[in-house]
């Protein structure tokens, strides 16, 4: 069973206009996709190699509904 946490915070207008232009170009993904996507991509490549972060990538990239 995955458990989801809320999550509130800022991101600078720029990169909420690329994203928002992302997502239009991308109707298979949403926004709550994309930064789990980029968080787990994040956490593999500067964390300690936690498992659990690259099954989430993998399954946020490949096992989405």
């Amino acid at each position: 069973m995955n458990t989801t946490v809320n999550i509130f915070t800022e991101i600078p207008e720029t990169l909420h206009e690329s994203l928002k232009n992302y997502l239009e170009a991308h109707p298979d993904w949403d926004q709550n996709r994309v930064l789990t996507a980029a968080l787990s991509l994040f956490l593999l490549q500067n964390g300690d190699s936690d498992r659990r972060a690259a099954r989430v990538y993998l399954e946020t990239l490949f096992h989405h509904s």
